[in-house]
């Protein structure tokens, strides 16, 4: 019943939610022969998958600004960080996300797909499946790019500003005790930001030509598999 593990409780369901989206079929796909999925299923999956990485980048970013306001604005943290602004803020990042994976949705239900139909990857992908449509893509790539520029470096922008503050005011507390808590704290965090916006930026923004497709499934591997997995040892 406080701010910190009201939104770890986001956390935690969006990992639930984001690995049990992928990794049953994948499972699947992986021991069996049959190693299909049927037009909706593939894009409810790329729906979902796109909803839930989007609502992970907001939430580590008001997780940061919780901590911020824990560590440089202590006294006044129970009367910024008060039940009904974290319940908006929760809410807000929910609904965005989910709004924004159905942009993408509506921009890929507009492709045709004659052909072929094989994602050479474990799941449905937004850029895999976008591979396999047979007509121009740009609008698709343009929107992808300024979610990404909106969604993760706006956030990581946020997040790295935020511990830039709370690095000077860790540095400035005399109890040792203080601040190695406080320390504790925010290094799990940043470990957690680290991991999944550094996979999803080297995934999503980087050239790819420098990232063949083989690398790119294992960097989409890694932030739909591994992170969920991390995070709650983390």
């Amino acid at each position: 019943h406080t701010p910190m593990y009201f939104l770890l409780s986001h956390l935690a369901v969006i990992d639930m939610s984001y690995a049990s989206n992928n990794v049953p079929k994948m499972l699947a796909t992986l021991v069996s022969q049959n190693r299909t999925i049927s037009f909706v299923p593939c894009i409810m999956q790329t729906f979902l998958c796109l909803a839930f990485a989007h609502a992970e980048c907001l939430i580590l970013m008001v997780m940061s600004y919780d901590r911020y306001v824990a560590i440089c604005h202590p006294l006044h943290y129970s009367v910024i960080m008060r039940w009904r602004v974290c319940t908006v803020l929760a809410v807000t990042s929910w609904v965005f996300s989910f709004l924004l994976a159905l942009v993408h949705m509506v921009l890929i239900l507009r492709l045709p797909f004659c052909g072929p139909h094989e994602i050479n990857h474990f799941f449905c992908e937004i850029l895999s499946v976008l591979k396999l449509a047979c007509a121009d893509t740009r609008l698709n790539q343009v929107v992808i790019f300024a979610a990404c520029v909106f969604i993760l470096l706006g956030p990581l922008c946020l997040v790295l500003v935020s511990y830039a503050r709370i690095l000077s005011a860790i540095l400035r507390i005399q109890s040792g005790e203080g601040l190695r808590k406080a320390f504790s704290t925010c290094s799990s965090h940043l470990c957690v930001v680290g991991l999944f916006f550094g996979s999803a930026i080297v995934m999503y923004m980087a050239p790819k030509s420098r990232h063949p497709e083989e690398q790119q499934k294992i960097l989409s591997l890694f932030y739909s598999l591994f992170n969920p997995m991390l995070n709650p040892l983390i």
